[in-house]
């Protein structure tokens, strides 16, 4: 993993670009957010730059003629990074470094370093790593620029092309190395699923900062990392929970989402998502504080889609209400999403009322059932396995006799099935 530790606060400028299909206050939202970013990375913001373009300029993301603003504002005011709030093509990144004569990072580069800062395990390190050479791959032409730089001339284009090509190949080795290390932390976690397949999984998703780990620390009893920045959980964790009728559920929490996140770290970090696939309910924390909490909602709902999760049992669950002093704000968050609860982690308020909604998802939307089938009806065993988590098999010598858990709809479809023979 490639990690860069920071010893000094590095003074950055932010660069955005507002577009004819995205409104203002979009955009600003997007560069504060990115401020916050930025401050995770350990970046001090001293400038905003934003620039009205009917689309983004395919040379230096903004016009050559802003560039020249920013590199007099980089003069001015003693800059040594600056952070584009798009992902850049190795075309512009080399362009505007050949005007500003500084380091440019997009999002996603800024994201990656946030990540390989803070991942702490090995199966972490793994996935930021393998995202930070998938991102790094297609940017390396700008790597070797220095050459000509130096020398010039005869005799230095051959060696550098035949460095990049090197450099490439030993990339895309590392990369299939850690995909092959990945894929067997993904066997060892489907393996412990399997372990736990007789037990309700509740996974907390949410976007970045809306309080999941405060949330898990309050019905886990547990103490993990809960910080008031962007990322602060990167692993997932997994605890177990005793319900006050008896049942022992587990409750994952999980690295948060966040909008225009790399498509390179969602592949990367698989596994650890799976924990937010595999669950049979999912919390999905938003921070209804938050004045684009709604934004935040749908890029969750969007990536739970992605991740084949839509369908599964969601309680949405609006956190931090103690910062909320509209009372009608509240009254139109319980009217929008009637089965919603409105909580406060970090207050403890009305926790009481979300346990019990779990309880009241686990107990009329999951049930057991035991099937039994004849071994050849193998097309019917399939079509089963798709819609309910099977428990425990037992095969005789004509049925194959095997425990069931999936929810009221589902159990329909199986009986239906049933009902055919």
């Amino acid at each position: 993993m490639i990690e860069i530790k920071n010893t000094t606060v590095e003074r950055a400028i932010l660069v955005s670009v507002k577009t004819k299909d995205i409104s203002k206050e979009t955009v600003i939202e997007h560069i504060n957010e990115l401020e916050e970013l930025a401050n995770t990375a350990g970046a001090e913001t001293i400038i905003k730059v934003t620039q009205d373009r009917h689309s983004v300029d395919v040379a230096y993301y903004v016009g050559k003629g802003k560039a020249e603003e920013i590199k007099q504002l980089i003069e001015m005011n003693d800059i040594q990074i600056i952070i584009c709030d798009d992902d850049l093509t190795a075309v512009q990144v080399r362009n505007l470094e050949k005007i500003f004569e500084l380091k440019v990072i997009d999002r996603s580069g800024l994201i990656l370093d946030i990540f390989a800062s803070r991942a702490k395990t090995k199966e972490a390190k793994t996935q930021v790593e393998l995202a930070q050479l998938q991102y790094m791959l297609p940017r390396l032409t700008r790597a070797w620029t220095h050459l000509s730089k130096q020398f010039g001339g005869i005799g230095t284009k051959g060696p550098g092309e035949t460095q990049i090509e090197t450099d490439r190949r030993m990339i895309r080795t590392r990369i299939a190395m850690l995909k092959e290390k990945l894929g067997k932390i993904e066997q060892q976690r489907e393996t412990q699923i399997q372990k736990r397949k007789e037990t309700i999984r509740v996974g907390i998703a949410g976007y970045t900062n809306a309080g999941k780990s405060t949330l898990f620390n309050l019905l886990t009893k547990e103490s993990i990392l809960a910080e008031d920045k962007l990322f602060a959980t990167l692993d997932s964790t997994t605890r177990s929970l005793e319900t006050s009728n008896g049942k022992t559920i587990l409750i994952s929490d999980t690295v948060g989402f966040i909008r225009k996140l790399p498509h390179h770290l969602v592949a990367s970090f698989k596994s650890t998502l799976n924990e937010i696939r595999d669950a049979d309910i999912i919390l999905h924390l938003i921070d209804a504080s938050h004045p684009f909490f709604e934004d935040h909602l749908r890029v969750v709902d969007e990536t739970l889609i992605d991740l084949k999760c839509e369908k599964k049992t969601i309680i949405k669950v609006f956190n931090k209400i103690d910062m909320i002093t509209d009372r009608d704000k509240l009254s139109f968050l319980l009217n929008k999403y009637p089965d919603s609860v409105l909580i406060s982690a970090i207050r403890g308020i009305n926790i009481s009322k979300l346990n019990e909604k779990i309880m009241e998802k686990i107990s009329s939307d999951f049930v057991e059932e035991k099937i039994k089938l004849r071994i050849e009806e193998t097309k019917s065993l399939a079509l089963i396995h798709s819609l309910a988590e099977v428990s425990s098999i037992k095969y005789g010598n004509k049925f194959v006799t095997f425990q069931i858990k999936t929810n009221i709809e589902n159990l329909q479809k199986i009986r239906k099935i049933l009902d055919g023979k």
